[in-house]
């Protein structure tokens, strides 16, 4: 990541493989998180997590490391405005024939709705022309 792209912007919000990453001390992730980089957590995400969490093995170990995650970012909520923004996402995708699954698409909400710049691992978010992306 360039020095000019930080520049631009600061505030990332983090998809789920990316908050995964991070729970799991994913060195590819780590290495490009910066200090003057604010990150948020998208409550999509946040649920997805929680599943994972109660269909593994180590239930209580998982819920506690995301748990400790979850202290450390502001977790971005859905609302009016983000259900607007899916509209707009979700019939966007529709017409270019680029459906991605729901759960993304509400997270790319989060992020278009508040104008900030989403990471993740999926290429799927670049059929959203509009929407600033960084795939890690």
């Amino acid at each position: 990541m360039s020095g000019s792209f930080l520049n631009r912007t600061r505030r990332f919000l983090l998809d789920t493989n990316i908050m995964i990453g991070l729970r799991n001390r994913d060195r590819s992730i780590m290495r490009r998180i910066t200090p003057e980089m604010d990150l948020y957590l998208p409550s999509i995400g946040l649920g997805e997590m929680f599943s994972g969490a109660h269909r593994s093995d180590r239930v209580q170990e998982n819920l506690q490391a995301m748990k400790d995650l979850f202290k450390a970012f502001p977790i971005l909520p859905c609302n009016g405005g983000t259900a607007e923004a899916y509209g707009v996402l979700h019939s966007y995708l529709l017409n270019k024939g680029r459906p991605i699954p729901d759960n993304d698409l509400w997270i790319a909400a989060i992020a278009h709705q508040r104008n900030i710049t989403l990471i993740s691992r999926d290429t799927h978010f670049q059929y959203i022309d509009f929407l600033s992306l960084l795939v890690w």
